[in-house]
């Protein structure tokens, strides 16, 4: 009975992984139908990243270290952190629309599919432009200096940082099932979440270390694990490994208790 139960729960999850690789392929087919405005959204995406190394650049000329970090430390940052950005966008796009989704009842012709209603949520839309971020990010990598294990590491640690976020705005858009203007709070967490990333966690100290590494898990995406590719340390490996499985779970668990709630606005829209 048991091997039946995990049999089942496998062919489960290759089924979802699936749908999610065809929606991905799908979205980016559709995007890719004018070309120009494809390789156009990618190339200033990652002349518009570039522009914030400049920035650094010139306060690295001034002082040698910021924050304990040198020019090549901040790279990586940035490196994590829109990589982060891109995997999050190019997979779990919806998320960031979610709240407009609650709030107008357009979850409507999610409800009536076969599939897991959260997970199809999210993977329903891409964000062509990111695929500039994830160019840049690697660049990055490639400056900061490559080598087998720091690809793995940063490769691993963009994933984790990627569901890291997804959860986090998802979690945040969730909200809108209880808050009427929960949008406005969704919004701003989101916001919070991907701007704090592009700075060493170095500089802060107190209480906004504290909220950076709780309730905006910004450390546990993207300070802890640059520091983890810097200096290897396993126990800190583990906590970001173990911190992403909790927050994936937590995304669920408040995704389907709103649901439970959700009135429908009866806007039975096509999914395209």
């Amino acid at each position: 009975m048991k091997g039946v139960l995990k049999n089942q729960m496998l062919t489960a999850v290759k089924n979802q992984i699936k749908v999610i690789v065809l929606s991905l392929k799908y979205n980016i087919m559709r995007q890719m139908i004018n070309k120009v405005t494809f390789l156009s959204n990618i190339i200033f995406m990652i002349l518009n990243d570039a522009s914030f190394i400049v920035q650094w650049a010139v306060l690295f000329s001034i002082r040698d270290v910021i924050g304990g970090y040198t020019l090549k430390e901040v790279l990586l940052i940035w490196g994590i952190a829109a990589n982060t950005f891109a995997i999050s966008h190019l997979l779990f796009y919806k998320t960031y629309e979610m709240p407009d989704l609650i709030i107008n009842g357009k979850l409507d012709s999610f409800l009536v599919q076969p599939k897991n209603v959260f997970l199809s949520v999210i993977t329903s839309d891409t964000s062509i432009s990111a695929i500039g971020d994830l160019i840049y990010a690697y660049i990055c990598l490639i400056i900061y200096g490559f080598s087998i294990k720091n690809f793995i590491l940063f490769t691993l640690f963009s994933i984790t940082g990627a569901i890291i976020l997804t959860s986090v705005v998802s979690i945040a858009g969730s909200l809108c099932f209880w808050i009427t203007k929960g949008d406005i709070l969704a919004d701003s967490l989101t916001n919070i979440m991907i701007n704090f990333a592009t700075y060493p966690g170095t500089i802060f100290k107190g209480v906004v270390k504290i909220i950076l590494y709780t309730i905006i898990p910004v450390g546990i995406a993207n300070y802890m694990p640059v520091d983890v590719i810097i200096n290897f340390n396993a126990i800190k490996f583990l906590y970001i490994i173990a911190f992403t499985i909790f927050i994936t779970a937590l995304a669920f668990v408040i995704f389907y208790k709103g649901l439970k709630r959700y009135s429908s606005a009866n806007l039975m829209g096509a999914k395209l």
